[in-house]
């Protein structure tokens, strides 16, 4: 079950509570104060782990990626501008 953190704004207390996603928000702070809690939006922490992630197939330690060169490829000729059409 995931943890969410409360704050209440009468008593500028915080706590964690374990609830179901489902699980409706609580409103009642354990002060005895209610409509005051709020919910506290946390960063969470992501762990890319096993092989399938760019940081872990291609990140080295102090190496830079691998970067194929490219062949040259010779530049195309410019085309000509078409000739004048003579009138008489």
């Amino acid at each position: 079950m995931p943890t969410y953190v409360y704050q209440c704004s009468a008593c500028n207390n915080t706590f964690e509570v374990e609830q179901r996603i489902t699980a409706d928000p609580l409103d009642t702070c354990e002060c005895g104060s209610t409509g005051t809690v709020k919910r506290v939006i946390q960063r969470v922490a992501v762990s890319f782990k096993g092989s399938g992630f760019h940081i872990n197939d291609y990140a080295g330690s102090g190496s830079e990626p691998k970067v194929e060169a490219k062949a040259e490829t010779p530049a195309e000729p410019a085309l000509a501008p078409p000739a004048p059409v003579a009138s008489e």
